[in-house]
Order: structure tokens, then sequence, then C-alpha cells
């Protein structure tokens, strides 16, 4: 039997995560989607989509906007009680499958940015040139691949109209939520963050070993280069160094919110078959719903951290998009 302070407090987390799922969830799916549809037309520039670590970022961006839509959408849905996917079961099975493989795509690209870094800031040549884009188009159509099989048994597994689950659509038996949510933990969370934090480390120690080679190498009988050349060179050199800070921050903020889902989650599986109050369950349902919010901002901020991190070289494309979408609409000429 819950005492009143309980059962106030009780009370006060599920309107918190009511207010957090309807409000939280309208700036995430607003700021979020004109976020990416921004950097899907930044991105798509000339002077960016030809090169590969650019061009992982528009697939990212396009897999963060399915990601939001059928995510945080639905959320929202959820607050005002119209979310057919909470009582359709192939709607649920279906919007569940986009999300979760969106998800994971979104952020595998993200891992195969930072080793496409590392490869093209290695000193081997021959590594070096498997930084290309049509190896980056490759990788996109593998991951994709992959990605939607890993999932498949949600079509097995998740049922709507659910009262014993956090969510009105989730897995219907206590393995299947163990199988699914263990599978995104490891996959989508634990592995990419461990392969973004090594391969950010490894772009780190080739890009110092690169610097302290060109102080210790002297060139002698070498042909000077034009002053094109140079100014080329130096433009190539901006646009990676200014990528290469883009990527840093987006894993350093990927790993810091989507780590405390996936210690939630967990925690939750290792106790899964403890008894519990309902207090506890109160605070684990909200502590689900503000860790798996979190987890979202993640597909929203992109753009916001590739127009403060990524100098001009981002900020102009970002401009000649919208100059260039502007004309298409208004059917103007050059």
């Amino acid at each position: 039997m819950l005492s009143s302070s309980d059962m106030n407090y009780t009370n006060y987390l599920d309107n918190l995560s009511s207010h957090l799922n309807h409000y939280l969830s309208i700036i995430i799916l607003l700021f979020g989607t004109i976020g990416n549809l921004l950097n899907c037309l930044a991105l798509s520039q000339r002077t960016l989509r030809t090169n590969p670590c650019a061009f992982l970022f528009l697939a990212s961006s396009i897999a963060n906007i399915i990601t939001l839509i059928s995510g945080v959408t639905v959320r929202l849905l959820a607050s005002w009680s119209a979310d057919l996917t909470d009582t359709n079961r192939w709607l649920c099975k279906f919007r569940i499958f986009i999300l979760f493989s969106s998800r994971t795509i979104a952020s595998w690209l993200i891992v195969l940015a930072t080793c496409d870094r590392w490869i093209s800031s290695s000193i081997n040549i021959h590594r070096r040139q498997m930084s290309s884009l049509k190896n980056a188009q490759r990788s996109i159509i593998v991951i994709i691949c992959l990605s939607c099989l890993i999932y498949v048994q949600i079509f097995y597994c998740y049922e709507a109209n659910l009262t014993d689950a956090p969510l009105k659509c989730y897995g219907k038996t206590t393995w299947c939520r163990l199988l699914i949510d263990l599978e995104f933990i490891f996959i989508n969370i634990l592995i990419s963050s461990l392969l973004m934090f090594f391969f950010s480390f490894m772009t780190i120690l080739n890009v110092r070993h690169n610097v302290l080679r060109r102080i210790q190498f002297v060139p002698t009988n070498i042909m000077i280069p034009t002053a094109t050349m140079k100014k080329h060179s130096q433009k190539l050199k901006k646009t990676e160094h200014y990528l290469l800070w883009m990527l840093f921050i987006q894993v350093i903020l990927f790993i810091l919110l989507s780590l405390p889902q996936a210690i939630q989650s967990l925690y939750t599986n290792i106790t899964r078959f403890q008894v519990k109050s309902k207090l506890q369950n109160t605070t684990n349902n909200f502590l689900f719903n503000l860790f798996l919010l979190l987890t979202y901002v993640n597909n929203g901020i992109p753009f916001y951290i590739y127009t403060l991190s990524g100098g001009p070289i981002f900020r102009k494309a970002l401009v000649h998009s919208i100059r260039d979408f502007i004309r298409m609409i208004t059917c103007q000429r050059r």
C-alpha cells in the first residue's frame, strides 16, 4: 500500500512524463525535421556531396528524418490518444521496424564517417584511396540491408494493445523484449559508440603523426606549386578540417545522449523478474520516456552541430542551397 507522499510522487511523475512526451516531442520534431531538411539541402551542394564523409552525413540526415517521423511523431500523437499504432497490430509492427532500422542506419553511418576520416588521414596511400564516394555509397547500401535484416524478428515479436508494458505497442513476450532491447542496446548504442570513439581516437593519432612528419620532413628539389594549386589544396584541407571537427562533436554528443538509455535498459532487463512496487515501476517508466526522448535529440541536432562547428564551408553551402531552392520554387533563372 502506497503512502500519500508516494502516491503524490507517482502522480507527479506520471504528469511530468505526459508533459515531456507532449512538449519535448514537439520541440524535437519541429527543430529536428527542419534542421535535417536544411542539412540535406546544404550537403547536397556540389562542394560537399562529392566528399565521402559529407555524403555519409547526407544519408544519415535522411535516416534521421525517417526516425523522427516514425518515432517522435507517434509519441506526440500518443499524448493526444490519437496513435493508431497502439491499436493496429500491423501498423505497430511496421512502424517499429522502420523506426529501429532507420535509427540503426543513422548511427552506423556516423560510424562509417569516423572510419572514413581515419583512413583519409592515414599516411598509407593505399588506405587513403579507400576513402572514395563509390565506397561510401556501397557502404550505405550494406548498412541499410544489414539494419533491415537485424530487426526482421520485430514482425513476430511486437504487438499492439498491450497493458503490461511501458508502451502499448511493444514486445509481446518477456524474451522478445529482452532480445530486441539487448540487440538495440549493443548494436545501436554500445558497439557503435565504441567504434566511433576508436576511429576518432585513431584519427587524432593520424593527424598528430602527419603534423610531426611535416615538421621533420624538409623537402628539397621539388616543384613549387602554383598559386592555383595552393589555393585548391588549402580549400580541400579546410573542408577536411571542418568535417573532422563536425564529426568529433557529433560523436561526443551521440555517446552522452545514448548511454543513459543503454544503462536504463540494461538495468530494466537485469531486474525484469524482480517484484517491484508501483513507485518503482512509475520511476522506471518515467526514466524510460526521458532517456528515449534524449536519444531522439541525437537525430535532431546534427544541423545545429554542423552550423556551429562547420565553419564557413558548411554555412556557405547552406546559403547557396537555400538560394537555389528559392529560385527553383519561384521559377527564377540564375
